[in-house]
């Protein structure tokens, strides 16, 4: 998009603002600003500064009267008051409202219409806007231009610190996020990841409020449209698992659970690329292109040569990019009910089984428990691997009662015993009841007063659509046939226009000579197309080589045209020919000739003509000639030239 793009509405007046630029855009603004360098694989390769992993510690949510009752207050989230989000919010406005450009990513969460949510980035670095491209569902054209506000704004500003003293500011970091202004803000910390799970963090609010299970897991679709769900931490293999190259890729992190099936809630993938090597993960390797968003990565100076093994910055180095760079990615990130339900625990310390295969009972107590491992990198300060509980496998941005989504699940699941039984069936019937229950009401109040003359009606329009199916069967029918019809005459046509072309050709050839005593002339076709193209005249009478017959005298165009006539006549002889004032262009030269064509010619065909011409009319055998011996009175006085000459013999 082309500036300017006004942001005022969200207290924003920087007038150069690029919104939803090109990959190769975001490229050169990125390394204009020394923000980021073009690794050798084609990748934008990028530090985030200080902060190389969330900061759960700084995360705040407002507390306000219609949210208050609703949220899992403790230390996944913390209260942060109106006043703080608001001084929070001004201080991010301030900071970009200095900037001389500012980018704006406008995308979607969620794939399925239905659930969609719209969210706009406001950010200063052409990295961040390019991560979130990237990470966001990409609108297409048609839906940017008819984008409008945004459902949730993002500022990020973390190139700017928060305010310690502010109340309930920790650090010089604050993620803040208020529902009832529907906007998140990032203050001191440069860590892309931060808008990717605020994101979640929202949909893990809204979701379940339609009857929704939002979840932390990746997810892919076998050839036969079985489901699988990979629950797990950031870095226990979710995204690993999910790029199957035998399997069809729906998500690699975050998704939703609905009545319909599940769906993707983001437009990409943000692996963990330490150790990556195209022996072990080929379709994570092979997404590392350009447009692709390398973090915190060790690379050559001199070759720009990413070392995935170097950990000096942080174990947490990932890559980000759009997920149809997977090759077998499911678009749109839709798929029907999970067959099949898998917890990545990441077991560090050997307390389960490496693998085992739970009860729905079971499945249930280890959903709510999230017995789990932090993976070293993925949060600020864990170094190396650390036991926890994780409820629902991602507790660091649940914001509802873990028993929430543990209902939803549950819901979901309807009846275990015959949803088991239904699996080993190969028949699913998994089924969000409450949100089926809540769309079916919705769908009955849409249809309105009950209509008793429904089912007559129905008769009516049945029989009205079969009698238009029958005519539209009809018109088909005709219409394939003229098709048809029309195609034959066009092959008849081609042949028939050239064989007549050829012939007429041949006799222009062998008149034009004979009448002029010599010389060349042919016919030529001007264009590929036979039925659309025209045809030149060419034509050199002897001891010329003109191009064109425009340098002809009057005389030599008219004898040409003569050439030319009688060469089509010829194609299809009539027993009379009526010439009317042919000679009069002519010299006495081209007269004779012309006669002596005539002449020949009438072996097969009578001429009649109309001439002034005493050379012409030499060559009659019959003359009728017109007179006015008296004043108003005309005759036609006619002489067999024939009978004259014996007559004229005898005297």
């Amino acid at each position: 998009m082309t500036n300017p793009f006004d942001l005022r509405a969200w207290g924003i007046t920087v007038k150069s603002v690029i919104r939803n630029a090109t990959p190769a855009r975001l490229y050169e603004h990125a390394i204009l600003g020394h923000d980021a360098v073009i690794a050798s694989s084609g990748a934008l390769a990028t530090r985030s500064g200080d902060k190389t992993g969330r900061s759960p510690k700084d995360k705040r949510i407002v507390e306000s009267p219609e949210t208050a009752e609703d949220i899992w207050w403790g230390d996944v989230n913390i209260r942060l008051t109106e006043r703080s989000f608001i001084i929070n919010r001004q201080r991010a406005r301030d900071y970009l409202n200095t900037r001389p450009q500012l980018f704006v990513t406008d995308g979607y969460a969620g794939w399925d219409p239905r659930y969609r949510l719209k969210v706009r980035v406001i950010c200063s670095s052409a990295y961040h806007a390019l991560f979130m491209q990237n990470m966001l569902i990409r609108p297409t054209e048609a839906e940017l231009a008819s984008f409008g506000d945004p459902d949730y704004v993002i500022y990020n500003a973390g190139y700017f610190p928060a305010n310690p003293y502010t109340a309930q500011m920790t650090s010089t970091t604050s993620v803040d996020l208020s529902f009832e202004h529907r906007e998140f803000v990032i203050l001191g910390t440069q860590y892309a990841g931060e808008m990717k799970k605020g994101v979640f963090t929202i949909m893990n609010y809204l979701m379940p409020k339609q009857g929704v299970l939002s979840m932390h897991c990746s997810s892919n679709e076998g050839d036969g449209g079985d489901v699988s769900l990979f629950f797990g931490l950031s870095g226990t293999g979710k995204t690993t698992l999910s790029a199957d190259p035998n399997r069809k890729l729906i998500g690699d992190d975050e998704h939703c659970w609905s009545a319909e099936g599940i769906f993707n809630i983001e437009g990409g993938c943000y692996a963990k690329v330490i150790h990556l090597s195209p022996q072990s993960e080929p379709e994570i390797f092979a997404a590392i292109r350009f447009g692709a968003v390398l973090e915190n990565v060790v690379y050559d100076d001199s070759t720009h040569h990413v070392n995935y093994d170097d950990a000096s910055i942080t174990e947490n180095t990932r890559v980000a990019y759009p997920i149809e760079f997977i090759p077998r990615a499911k678009l749109p990130c839709i798929g029907a009910h999970p067959r099949n339900v898998i917890f990545l625990t990441c077991d560090a310390f050997g307390v389960l089984p490496p693998v085992s295969r739970l009860t729905p009972e079971s499945a249930m107590y280890h959903f709510i428990s999230g017995y789990t491992a932090k993976v070293a990198g993925t949060e600020m300060g864990v170094d190396e691997p650390s036991a926890t509980f994780s409820a629902c496998f991602g507790a660091a941005f649940l914001v509802w009662h873990p028993t929430k989504y543990a209902q939803l699940l549950a819901d979901a699941q309807a009846d275990l015993e015959q949803v088991a039984l239904s699996i080993r069936e190969g028949n699913v019937r998994l089924s969000g009841l409450q949100g089926e229950i809540d769309r079916l009401h919705r769908e009955i109040a849409a249809l309105g007063a009950v209509n008793l003359a429904a089912l007559q009606e129905l008769d009516h329009a049945r029989e009205r659509k079969q009698f238009l199916d029958a005519q539209s069967a009809d018109l088909n029918e005709a219409m394939t046939t003229l098709e048809n019809a029309i195609r034959k005459i066009d092959a008849e046509t081609r042949e028939l226009l050239s064989s007549t072309f050829t012939t007429v050709n041949q006799h222009f050839g062998q008149m034009f000579p004979e009448l002029f005593g010599g010389g060349q002339a042919k016919l030529i076709m001007t264009g590929d197309e036979i039925l659309d193209a025209g045809v030149q005249v060419m034509a050199q009478p002897p001891g010329k080589k003109n191009q064109t017959i425009h340098l002809l005298s009057g005389g030599e165009k008219a004898l040409t045209a003569i050439a030319l006539v009688f060469a089509i006549f010829q194609l299809n002889p009539a027993p009379f020919c009526l010439l009317d004032e042919v000679d009069a262009p002519l010299d006495d030269a081209n007269t004779e000739r012309y006669t002596k064509l005539v002449s020949s010619m009438s072996k097969s065909t009578q001429f009649l003509f109309i001439s002034h011409n005493k050379i012409a009319m030499e060559m009659a055998e019959q003359l009728i000639g017109v007179t006015m011996q008296e004043q108003g009175v005309s005759r036609l006085v006619a002489v067999d030239m024939e009978s004259a000459v014996s007559l004229s013999e005898i005297a």
